[in-house]
């Protein structure tokens, strides 16, 4: 099938089964989307900005928020996608920042409120760039900030997110589904490159032994419920399975193979340094039109449901 007829297929599914999402992804669009650049200053619209809390006053620590151009402080309330990002890999290039996450604007599109939310150091004075770092108050940030940051900018408490790309995409499960209290925050799950639970993370105190890691991933996992579930991964990894053996009966989860290759040309790019990255939206391709169909899918469902 020819990536045209692809998207026209999606398309058409869409306009089948979607209702009144106030603002759909255009999956047959060929726009080439720029990651914003963090820079510092108060959020406004068309910007993306560093942000530390009140409680980190004094530090390093931080986290980024964009607004999208549509924004207004007494508009109609928006989508919000929250995000973790991946560990410090130069071979990837992934440096670990939170300056550096492009997962979350590729799927909103730039569309959405979009936050990056930090790992904290053990020293709490800086960002952790590999693994959790003081996993207590990573947590705790997020139980924090969460809410405070949907308040502050009137994001859809019914359209909100959670994302994230390689460790960050562990981290949806492992931070994101710490405990009942954080699990309830989000809408719907996005993952790419990895997943809480498939395979030991030697060398850690909290991913090996397999079985240990696995039993706990497990609790983590159920407690996505029935929420809407995509799981992206460029190459091939036993998540299904996991999942399957854990929650036998979930019909929420949607399974997208990408190959970032011809997503986005041979590496290194302009995009990308190598496969294992969080920029494959940035480029029109039927990879990019299928998670976008699925995002209106679920704003699609959201809407309606709140609607009656």
């Amino acid at each position: 099938m020819s990536l045209r007829l692809f998207a026209c297929c999606l398309l058409l599914l869409r306009l089948a089964t979607s209702t009144t999402a106030e603002s759909p992804l255009p999956i047959d669009s060929n726009r080439i989307l720029r990651t914003p650049t963090l820079t510092n200053g108060d959020p406004q619209p068309g910007k993306r900005v560093s942000v530390t809390p009140i409680e980190y006053a004094g530090t390093d620590v931080h986290h980024s928020i964009y607004l999208p151009n549509e924004w207004t402080a007494d508009g109609e309330s928006l989508p919000i996608i929250f995000e973790y990002t991946g560990n410090h890999y130069p071979a990837s290039g992934s440096t670990g920042e939170v300056a550096d996450a492009g997962l979350g604007f590729g799927l909103s599109a730039g569309q959405f409120i979009w936050v990056t939310l930090p790992f904290i150091r053990h020293d709490r004075q800086r960002n952790q760039i590999t693994w959790w770092g003081d996993e207590e108050a990573t947590v705790e940030y997020a139980k924090i900030n969460v809410p405070r940051i949907m308040r502050q900018f009137s994001a859809d408490p019914d359209q909100v997110f959670l994302c994230g790309f390689s460790r960050g995409a562990i981290a949806v499960n492992y931070i994101g589904l710490h405990d009942d209290e954080i699990a309830n925050f989000w809408t719907a799950f996005v993952t790419h490159d990895h997943f809480d639970g498939v395979r030991a993370w030697k060398g850690t105190d909290w991913g090996s032994p397999l079985a240990n890691y696995q039993s706990e991933a497990s609790q983590r996992l159920k407690r996505v419920r029935d929420r809407p579930y995509l799981v992206c991964q460029n190459g091939s990894y036993a998540t299904q399975e996991f999942v399957r053996d854990v929650l036998p009966n979930a019909q929420n989860f949607t399974y997208l193979s990408v190959n970032t290759t011809e997503a986005l040309g041979p590496f290194p790019n302009e995009f990308a340094k190598a496969g294992h990255n969080d920029r494959w939206l940035n480029r029109p391709n039927r990879y990019r039109s299928a998670a976008w169909d699925w995002m209106n899918q679920v704003l699609s469902e959201r809407t309606s449901k709140t609607s009656k």
